[in-house]
């Protein structure tokens, strides 16, 4: 049992559900594709019981929250919106903010644009990064036979077939071959989690494994399946069909750097690791955020750490906050 509080908040435009324990100051939680607010149960209860307030919400799209009918409604300027909306809500004036996938690139933006708001950001997975010099789309791989999985995300209908037609094996799949479970993984090309055939699926390419992670227990993971029969996957995949329009919002602030104190942890075997070029991105990250109190990789964990290494993790986040 988790002794975490479900609740709505009414933001700007939207209503959100939101997983709360504890008092003190405040700590937001933002989870990423395909999660709920559930992913951060464990670090609800132990942030919680050293004193914060801790505060999950199911982002825009996911879980009990609304989920626009608009794609344009999924920006990261959108959902740094409804997060400033949760602080207002709670009374507070600021937040430390920790993300995890989607979660860590909102977060760090959040950190980036709202200093005032969110006094300091933990992410984990996702390093910040600079603006690229062209546009997500003719960034990532794009073939006769095969797109990259966020080309294949943005086609309205077609993911969303594929991923809801059993939403179980779907999570199945990608909560395995994402995880530490699945094994070492090196720099490849091509990243064989990121490549969608053409004439498949994304599913296509990824082993059934033969039972859950051995992280995930059975009523856990029904906890997210029962979610996602709820919302569906438009919403999530609502996020990835606005990445040029991020990109394109993300010139006004070109040349900015994340000036909050921030934190940053990745797992080991994490499949965004093993896209080429990501460790020089981590290493070159204190020139853009040049107040990085720390740095760890995981080891054996992979890309959902809060859930994999909730040990770990806990110890190095409640370290970091009672450093602020």
């Amino acid at each position: 049992m988790h002794a975490f509080t479900q609740s709505f908040i009414e933001t700007h435009d939207v209503r959100l559900s939101v997983d709360s324990q504890g008092t003190g100051p405040l700590v937001l939680f933002l989870h990423g594709f395909p999660e709920t607010s559930y992913a951060w149960r464990h670090q609800l209860a132990a942030v919680s019981n050293a004193g914060f307030h801790a505060v999950a919400p199911d982002l825009r799209g996911f879980g009990r929250s609304d989920c626009p009918a608009q794609t344009e409604r999924y920006t990261t300027l959108d959902i740094i919106g409804d997060i400033v909306g949760i602080v207002d809500a709670l009374g507070e004036q600021n937040a430390v903010v920790v993300g995890n996938d989607w979660g860590a690139t909102i977060a760090w933006q959040a950190a980036l644009l709202r200093p005032d708001r969110f006094r300091a950001v933990a992410a984990l997975g996702v390093p910040m990064m600079d603006r690229a010099p062209i546009t997500p789309s003719r960034l990532f791989p794009l073939t006769d036979e095969a797109w990259f999985y966020t080309h294949y995300f943005a086609e309205p209908g077609q993911a969303e077939g594929e991923l809801e037609r059993d939403i179980a094996t779907t999570l199945r799949k990608i909560y395995f071959w994402a995880s530490g479970d699945a094994g070492p993984r090196g720099e490849i090309t091509p990243n064989p989690f990121g490549l969608v055939a053409r004439d498949g699926g994304l599913l296509d390419a990824l082993p059934e494994p033969a039972s859950l992670p051995a992280w995930l227990d059975a009523c856990d993971f029904d906890v997210f399946v029962k979610a996602f029969e709820v919302s569906g996957f438009r919403g999530g995949l609502n996020y990835y069909r606005n990445l040029d329009r991020n990109w394109a919002l993300q010139s006004a602030f070109s040349g900015l750097l994340v000036q909050t104190p921030a934190l940053y942890l990745a797992g080991e075997y994490d499949t965004g690791l093993a896209i080429p070029g990501m460790h020089d991105i981590i290493r070159a990250m204190p020139k853009l955020v040049p107040n990085l109190r720390d740095s760890q990789i995981i080891a054996r964990a992979g890309h959902w750490l809060q859930q994999e290494a909730p040990d770990r993790v806990n110890a190095a986040l409640i370290a970091f906050l009672r450093d602020l």
